[in-house]
């Protein structure tokens, strides 16, 4: 088959050429020359269709900072890593970025570890060592050594200096950091306004000082919108006492970005965590059955509150027929004002103004849709029992009435739920997330439930 009918992506499709050039060799150039044409994650990409003789070729053909790019951008690198030589897999490890390298050691034996170790630097050891002193979710565990510092004092000649000797070692390179005597963090030079600079220009005329940064303590969870909100390609972080000890590249807040987006939407997905396609049977029960526990107490007293109203729906029958429409247009309500209430909760900027406008905004937006609904809902059931089912009129009245007024209240009154809940679990230090659609949907549901019936035993009990 053509290549071309496959509909491939271009990235697949340098994929299956490094594949190519790795089971059939090249005759042009040599294996690692040929290699070097293509972008890294388009090799990572081969290397997923590879068996293990073919990858070994290909761990054999590049350098080690070629692979170590490339094992970078595999998204379970541990396998791979496992494949190498040990001397290699930790000059492999060294070239990696250090957070990948401390998320690869905390998964091995204590003694695999020390061995792992004993190969490092001391400079790799104590960057290392730094990170893994951070919890997963605080910025300190991912930050990253990749920068470039220089002093007032170097000047911009020897700034220039300074750039071209660690260009090599550090290639983040489009913003370089100044730092007083002390290690404590001044301010940030633009690469392109260093270039520019006369060599007698002071440094300081080109530093700016109000640099966005970071504390290594602060949680990823918590200021992530903060930081991207800036568009700078690299974030200083800094210790307790100011001092510069690593930075954000825009490439570790791409992958902060994705992976709070994915914890985020596992959450609103009803799990208690970011579940993997990996996990196994054990691992995806323990992710889902807190939630499904809440959810279905919740549904028992869901359950317990229609039959509370046995009554009623013995009386008039029809009113069970309506009762997935009332409970289907609350809960779609729920989940939309849950969802743009997380997006507001995420501004770090939305005080409480702008919180009480969100729900006032959600209950409007609930109120004036749920009147268009009802009256809509109004004609087409009256019609639908008195014309197509010939049900009496005062019957046919009671059931259509009570589905317009339910769906006003409910869909009002999910507005507010959808809007209130997520605001009260982030008041009491939760993730807003953790207020997840089934969460908003059950509590929906329940309020739908007490509206719709309660309504109609009142207007039975007066107009039958």
């Amino acid at each position: 088959m053509e290549k071309e009918n496959l509909n491939l992506t271009r990235s697949q499709e340098y994929a299956l050429e490094v594949l190519d050039l790795v089971q059939n060799g090249t005759q042009e150039m040599s294996l690692a020359d040929a290699l070097g044409e293509y972008h890294e994650n388009d090799i990572a990409l081969a290397i997923l269709v590879m068996d293990e003789d073919e990858r070994r070729i290909l761990y054999d053909a590049l350098d080690d900072d070629m692979l170590a790019l490339v094992i970078e951008f595999v998204e379970l690198p541990t396998a791979y890593l496992d494949e190498l030589e040990l001397d290699r897999r930790a000059r492999i490890l060294e070239k990696m970025e250090p957070s990948l390298a401390v998320e690869y050691l905390k998964e091995l034996e204590r003694h695999e570890r020390h061995r792992h170790l004993r190969l490092f630097t001391k400079e790799t050891r104590e960057n290392i060592f730094l990170l893994a002193s951070f919890d997963e979710d605080e910025i300190g565990s991912r930050m990253s050594d990749n920068f470039i510092t220089v002093t007032e004092a170097d000047g911009v000649r020897g700034a220039m200096s300074k750039l071209v000797r660690e260009a090599a070692e550090h290639d983040n390179v489009s913003t370089l950091f100044v730092i007083d005597e002390e290690g404590k963090f001044v301010g940030a030079i633009d690469l392109k306004d260093l270039i520019v600079a006369r060599s007698d220009t002071p440094l300081s005329d080109i530093i700016r000082t109000n640099f966005p940064t970071v504390e290594t303590e602060e949680l990823v969870d918590e200021c992530i919108i903060r930081l991207l909100s800036y568009s700078e390609d690299s974030i200083p972080v800094l210790d307790h006492d100011g001092v510069l000890v690593g930075v954000l590249t825009d490439d570790i807040l791409a992958d902060l970005t994705r992976e709070d987006f994915e914890e985020d939407y596992a959450r609103l997905a009803g799990l208690s965590g970011e579940e993997h396609i990996e996990e196994g049977l054990s691992a995806s029960v323990k992710a889902r059955l807190p939630w499904l526990a809440v959810l279905f107490f919740l549904g028992f007293i869901v359950s317990g509150v229609v039959g509370f109203f046995e009554g009623v729906v013995s009386e008039l029958t029809l009113l069970v027929s309506f009762q997935s429409l009332i409970l289907g247009m609350a809960g779609n309500v729920g989940t939309q004002s849950l969802a743009v209430t997380i997006r507001m909760l995420a501004d770090d900027r939305a005080g409480k103004g702008a919180k009480l406008r969100q729900v006032l905004k959600e209950m409007g937006v609930g109120l004036f849709n749920g009147s268009i609904m009802a009256l809509g809902s109004f004609v087409l059931v009256l019609g639908y029992l008195t014309l197509l089912r010939g049900e009496a009129f005062t019957s046919s009245l009671l059931v259509a009435f009570s589905i317009a007024i339910a769906l006003v209240l409910s869909m009002l009154l999910s507005g507010m739920f959808g809007s209130v809940i997520p605001m009260l679990f982030q008041k009491i230090g939760i993730d807003p997330a953790v207020a997840s659609g089934p969460f908003i949907t059950t509590v929906s549901d329940l309020v739908a439930v007490i509206t719709y019936y309660g309504l109609a035993g009142v207007l039975l009990k007066f107009l039958l």
